[in-house]
């Protein structure tokens, strides 16, 4: 056996007694993803993730992020449901953020392995969770861990939607695998399933009307079309994974901090939430990176959508709050759950000392027949 398979046997090894669940390797090769991103950025697609155009010359090819690289190891994390995702809940959370940080998690182990294949192999190494510009989900598929699928996101053989990404760049010269073959075929179940037609075709994302995005990204109010399909999703959206064929093969994920560790949520008392009980609830979440604002702006859209009338008093008390982004969507829930008369009422108390243009925009729309 030569040397370099010695390399990708030794390390697809360790890489698996350290947790990980799928390994693979990759040239660092970029081929057509810096099209396809170049693409993607110029009709503005990414929506405010300014991040995206600023980084994409590093982000267009691996050795334009690190010209010493001449492998990858890729690796992926199953972090499957023990659930129906789509389950009705009160408030939903993405899956991916049920449990601890997954950043934190792979992060761990990734380290371990760098250091590992750094002092075993003599070799440099990079390691990234999504914390560069790196173009994850074609790296995993030109390493053989499965396949952007027609929603973008990676599908697996083995374990579905659920994976998990992280990567090693290294200085070794290790031999690749098979790039992962599309399986979608004619299905297009992912695309139907998107509540906000946010797919402009197989493949292509617009994030400005994806409900991630506009959950998580988005940093400003959440635009009047998309409040209603939002429905009772407080950070992230399923949708389009949780009904891929493909999950089938996939199983619950093994890793203990993976796991949802909180018991579903009750809006009511999310809307009540400062922020050091925020942070205190989400310590070691996906979710903490949100922040308390935009986290309550997302609530009470929930709560808007909910039809439950009790909940019109959680969404009143944040009418004063400090923060636009929370109030704006006070008075859109409370437009929704109140009768015409009792939000004029509001309106009246409240609008007059309103210093927020957008806010205020609310409370005027809020009074308006055509509003919803």
């Amino acid at each position: 056996m030569a040397p370099a398979d010695d390399h990708r046997a030794a390390i697809r090894d360790h890489a698996l007694v350290l947790g990980f669940d799928a390994v693979g390797f990759a040239d660092p090769d970029a081929g057509a993803a810096s099209e396809s991103l170049a693409a993607y950025l110029a009709k503005g697609y990414h929506g405010d993730m300014g991040w995206m155009e600023t980084t994409r010359h590093r982000r267009r090819s691996p050795t334009a992020l690190w010209p010493a690289v001449r492998s990858i190891v890729a690796v992926g994390m199953n972090y499957g449901p023990e659930e129906d995702p789509l389950a009705a809940r009160e408030a939903a959370v993405s899956v991916y953020a049920r449990g601890r940080d997954y950043h934190d998690v792979l992060k761990k182990r990734l380290r371990a392995l760098a250091r590992w294949i750094a002092e075993s192999r003599g070799c440099e190494v990079k390691l990234f969770v999504d914390t560069a510009p790196v173009m994850e989900k074609p790296v995993a598929q030109r390493a053989g861990l499965g396949w952007q699928g027609k929603h973008t996101n990676l599908v697996s053989r083995e374990f579905g939607s659920w994976l998990f990404l992280g990567e090693i760049f290294t200085t070794l010269a290790i031999p690749s695998d098979p790039p992962g073959s599309d399986r979608c075929g004619g299905c297009t179940r992912c695309l139907a399933a998107c509540p906000t037609d946010a797919f402009p075709a197989p493949y292509r994302l617009d994030a400005r009307r994806c409900l991630s995005y506009l959950t998580i990204e988005h940093k400003g109010h959440v635009p009047r079309e998309f409040r209603e399909p939002m429905g009772n999703r407080i950070y992230g959206c399923d949708d389009c994974l949780a009904v891929c064929p493909w999950n089938k093969f996939a199983r619950a994920t093994p890793h203990p901090e993976l796991r949802a560790r909180t018991s579903p949520f009750r809006l009511e008392e999310l809307a009540g939430l400062d922020d050091a009980a925020f942070r205190k609830l989400f310590s070691g979440s996906a979710v903490k990176r949100l922040g308390r604002d935009r986290f309550l702006r997302n609530v009470l859209v929930a709560i808007g959508n909910s039809g439950d009338s009790s909940l019109a008093s959680a969404a009143r008390r944040r009418l004063a709050d400090r923060s636009p982004l929370v109030r704006a969507m006070a008075v859109w829930a409370l437009s929704r759950l109140l009768d015409p008369g009792a939000f004029s009422e509001l309106r009246r108390r409240f609008a007059g000392a309103e210093t927020d243009r957008e806010v205020h925009a609310e409370w005027n729309a809020g009074a308006s027949p055509e509003s919803g």
